[in-house]
């Protein structure tokens, strides 16, 4: 059993925000999927190649994702190593990104609760590089909407991202982390 997490903030006003780079990936992964509530998120169920999936879109807002991650975790027995979180990433390009398990939040409140909640960094992510803009405040930055060009970027990318969440299901991190790392 694998668990997917998208991070973002719920409402329509984060729609298309940096910040909400997760529940665009999911939402464009299962564009027909129907969401439930449980744990304070949306989640959906799938069975692929007879594993069952749980997808998770937490509606905390970012700061206390881990609060919702935690109890799907728990509910379905799930360790660590076969959960994927999907965030932004300020220190990477926009369009690039990078697949990463046992590292630190890197200031990022998403995943710093989630690190919290479950008592290890031991977790996969795949973090989306949103690029940084000193001269908007970072919280201003992360809650702004992308540009058109840049969500376009975004979107180019989205083929990718489908492969390393199936790709996901059926191996592990490290052999992901080779395939995809440093992929053009």
């Amino acid at each position: 059993m694998k668990l997917i997490v998208g991070l973002g903030n719920p409402g329509k006003e984060y729609t298309n925000t940096r910040h909400n780079i997760g529940f665009m990936v999911l939402d464009n992964y299962l564009e027909n999927a129907t969401w439930h509530s449980k744990f304070q998120a949306s989640y959906t169920e799938l069975k692929i190649s007879n594993e069952l999936v749980i997808f998770v879109k937490p509606e905390t807002y970012m700061n206390l994702s881990g609060t919702s991650v935690v109890q799907f975790a728990n509910f379905y027995k799930i360790s660590s190593e076969n959960i994927l979180v999907i965030h932004d990433d300020l220190d990477l390009p926009l369009g690039t990104y990078r697949l990463k398990i046992n590292s630190s939040s890197g200031g990022h409140n998403g995943i710093k609760s989630i690190i919290n909640a479950l008592n290890t960094n031991a977790f996969a992510r795949l973090k989306i590089g949103v690029s940084k803009n000193k001269d908007i405040a970072t919280k201003d930055y992360v809650l702004g909407k992308f540009t058109p060009d840049e969500l376009n970027t975004i979107t180019n990318l989205y083929p990718t991202f489908n492969r390393i969440i199936n790709d996901f299901l059926i191996h592990d991190i490290n052999k992901l982390m080779n395939d995809y790392n440093g992929a053009k």
